[in-house]
């Protein structure tokens, strides 16, 4: 058998844009990479759990958020999965997966999204299953990660909207299946012995929107986190009604909005506006309620719109001009509340790619 080499290649993401509250989501040009080789077995091969050895570079290395451990590792408990459920219970002898991640660890710009679907893309390349397509993969993800707009995303790429079927208790139960937002226990991925259930077909669909070439995104990343599982806890369990309606007429402009070249300023901070996650998120982010009021195309030449990058921290700014600017106003406004920042300025990537080298 000869050495298998290839790299899998996974954008960030950004969901919500303001009123899409998990269903749109926006990949970005910051990727994770998994660098594969499977090599021949040799007398002198040295032994990993369940085949395969991890190298880790990036975001939180050398720290306990970063684990080596295939049975605990997000991404390879993710590729265990789709292996399993093809009577595959392990990886190939000689596996090795080195990891380059640069993507903040819990700030709003998908970290697990990118790990899951580059997990089930590692699933599948080696595995050999070269059945599944992209919208199979999709319903793997979907198993493991609940919110279609992120995966959506990194898998497809571009500006996408997505929607998610109901799946039944019955559907979920299974420890054998991985989850992403609970680690580190209980984290599923149990291997039982016993071959894990499939994902129904057909659990999200997507699909891509236009997107103006003018417009890029300024993402403002302040170097604190905020888990998924807690910004999620400050939401109400009800909503008024008219707050639904005002997402709701928002939502059906964004995406035409987006699309427009060229784009209308005025338009776009209009349809960018929220009240079901943004107003009730503040209290995790200072400064979060001033910077999205006080940021607008009159005030600010340049800009389109400034929203809350998921769950946050990361605000993330639309504009066609004046980036550095627009970056350094809202990294002064965390600053005034003692918060530091660094900025990327991003563009829509196109989603998973793997390109084979051997």
């Amino acid at each position: 058998m000869a050495t298998q080499s290839f790299v899998i290649k996974t954008p960030c993401s950004s969901a919500n844009i303001g009123p899409g509250f998990d269903v749109i989501g926006l990949a970005l040009t910051m990727y994770l990479e998994l660098h594969v080789t499977v090599d021949p077995p040799t007398a002198s091969s040295q032994s990993y759990p369940l085949n395969c050895r991890i190298t880790y570079e990036g975001e939180c290395e050398g720290t306990d958020e970063i684990s080596l451990d295939p049975e605990v590792n997000l991404i390879t408990r993710v590729a265990l999965y789709v292996l399993r459920c093809h009577e595959q219970r392990s990886f190939p002898k000689n596996t090795h997966v080195h990891i380059k991640n640069p993507i903040p660890l819990g700030r709003g710009l998908g970290s697990s999204g990118a790990a899951v679907v580059a997990g089930v893309m590692l699933g599948k390349e080696v595995g050999r299953l070269d059945h599944l397509t992209a919208e199979r993969l999709f319903d793997f993800c979907l198993m493991i990660e609940r919110h279609p707009d992120n995966v959506g995303a990194a898998l497809f790429g571009g500006f996408v909207g997505t929607y998610l079927k109901p799946l039944t208790p019955e559907d979920t139960a299974r420890v054998e299946i991985p989850l992403s937002e609970v680690l580190p226990a209980p984290q599923g991925g149990v291997d039982t012995g016993a071959r894990p259930p499939e994902p129904p077909v057909g659990i999200g669909h997507h699909i891509k929107f236009p997107w103006a070439q003018e417009i890029k995104a300024v993402a403002i990343i302040p170097e604190f986190e905020v888990p998924t599982a807690r910004a999620r806890q400050v939401l109400p369990a009800q909503y008024p009604r008219n707050d639904v309606t005002f997402n709701l007429q928002r939502i059906a402009l964004l995406p035409v909005a987006l699309g427009q070249s060229p784009p209308d300023p005025e338009l776009i901070y209009l349809a960018m506006q929220d009240k079901l996650h943004q107003p009730y998120r503040q209290t995790l982010i200072p400064g979060l309620t001033e910077i999205v009021e006080s940021m607008t195309p009159a005030t600010q030449p340049g800009l389109l719109g400034v929203c809350l990058s998921g769950a946050g921290p990361t605000i993330l700014a639309l504009a066609t001009s004046n980036f550095e600017e627009i970056a350094g106003k809202i990294v002064k406004k965390f600053e005034e509340n003692k918060i530091v920042c660094n900025w990327k300025l991003l563009e829509p990537a196109e989603g998973t790619t793997v390109a084979r080298t051997k």
